[in-house]
């Protein structure tokens, strides 16, 4: 169903007010700049049709993932892709699930399809909508087996807070999306947010978990990279849906 100014809030950078303004919303994510390097246009042209739900599809009627991915099977999400590191790197040891990830940045996604596609990981699609929105409207409850949130976007700065993806609200939409028994891993180079995080995950009365070694898994991406060369510590968290 529309909203009143005519746009869906699967799109909430684009919602209007009834008379046509832009309404003001806050995000989790800020959209960057879109130009393509060579390498990152060239992956995009080869990949993008197969891999890559356009943000209009969602409005389809009928609309399902397992249509775009051409398969019904369980489903990981992957919330901030950014270019792919860890995208690429743990989905070919899970053939039999579909991976969808969630990354508002278009050049990062050009980057994560030639990654996907030199991994061979065919099981992935990428999805520029609002994951949050996405997440509420889209994902079935208890649809998930995996949920993956590495490095989200700290908005250090105090005034900002309100808009880090890991609150209260967010932690029990998504517990309700895990499939008893599924895992959400998370990991930040950000202190503050790190607790953060610990607090709102272990009041969520869905979940069980906490701080963990880093996980062997993950691949050590340009986020922990710049994290680790700035002096800050790398925190990895696991929880489980009860």
């Amino acid at each position: 169903m529309a909203d009143e100014g005519g746009v869906r809030p699967a799109r909430p950078h684009q919602r209007l007010t009834p008379d046509g303004r832009r309404m003001r919303e806050v995000l989790t994510y800020s959209r960057r700049g879109a130009r393509f390097t060579p390498r990152q246009q060239q992956a995009w042209e080869a990949h993008h049709e197969d891999w890559v739900i356009p943000d209009e599809a969602v409005d389809e009627p009928g609309f399902t993932w397992s249509a775009w991915f051409g398969r019904e099977v369980p489903l990981v999400v992957e919330i901030g892709s950014g270019v792919g590191e860890a995208t690429a790197a743990l989905a070919p040891s899970r053939a039999a699930y579909d991976v969808l990830a969630f990354e508002v940045w278009r050049p990062g996604v050009a980057d994560a399809l030639w990654r996907v596609a030199e991994a061979g990981a065919t099981n992935v699609r990428f999805c520029s909508v609002d994951a949050v929105w996405s997440m509420e409207h889209l994902v079935a409850p208890e649809g998930l087996v995996e949920l993956w949130t590495f490095f989200p976007d700290p908005w250090h700065k105090k005034k900002h807070h309100k808009r880090r993806l890991v609150t209260p609200e967010f932690a029990a939409l998504a517990t309700s999306r895990l499939t008893p028994g599924a895992v959400w891993r998370l990991a930040t180079d950000w202190a503050d947010y790190a607790e953060q995080m610990v607090e709102v995950l272990d009041d969520e009365p869905g979940l069980e978990g906490g701080v963990v070694p880093r996980w062997e898994e993950r691949p050590v991406t340009k986020f922990e990279r710049k994290g680790l060369a700035a002096g800050r510590s790398i925190t990895d968290l696991m929880y489980v849906r009860r």
